[in-house]
């Protein structure tokens, strides 16, 4: 079946999956967010098969979100680099990972856990929150059309 392109449609959640196409794709940026670079990383990370893989970094190179650069110590090999774009993913990665927490580990089940970097402490819950910082709750949002320049 051929894959409808949303990347016209009015609604950024649309777009945002057309861009990132499919789950492997927040798979392959988990790994490069704990420093995953090389393409033989990658594949043993996510045990994922090469033709795949290729062809996955191959798109997200060409939407952006990876950048290819030459291997530290040389030679043909090369690396691939999160963008300021596919770092900015980090932020859906902690809202779907605490959605993940939240709905599908129970009890007492283990899993890993989000850190601050500087200190080694958990971050907080992300929120919904208003334009002047007022903390809103899921019910108190909707979406609404938005015209162009206003």
């Amino acid at each position: 079946m051929k894959r409808t392109s949303l990347s016209g449609a009015p609604c950024p959640i649309a777009r945002s999956l057309d861009e990132l196409g499919d789950w492997w794709t927040l798979l392959i940026v988990r790994e490069a967010l704990r420093g995953a670079r090389r393409f033989s990383d990658f594949q043993k990370k996510l045990g994922l098969a090469r033709n795949i893989l290729s062809a996955r970094l191959k798109q997200m190179v060409a939407n952006g979100l990876f950048e290819q650069r030459p291997a530290i110590e040389g030679g043909a090999r090369a690396e691939y680099h999160l963008t300021d774009k596919g770092m900015r993913l980090r932020l859906v990665m902690a809202a779907l990972r605490q959605w993940g927490e939240d709905n599908l580990f129970e009890g007492e089940q283990s899993s890993t856990v989000l850190v601050e970097t500087a200190t080694g402490r958990p971050i907080g819950r992300l929120q919904l929150t208003s334009e002047d910082g007022r903390p809103l709750r899921v019910d108190e949002v909707s979406i609404a059309s938005r015209i162009p320049g206003e």
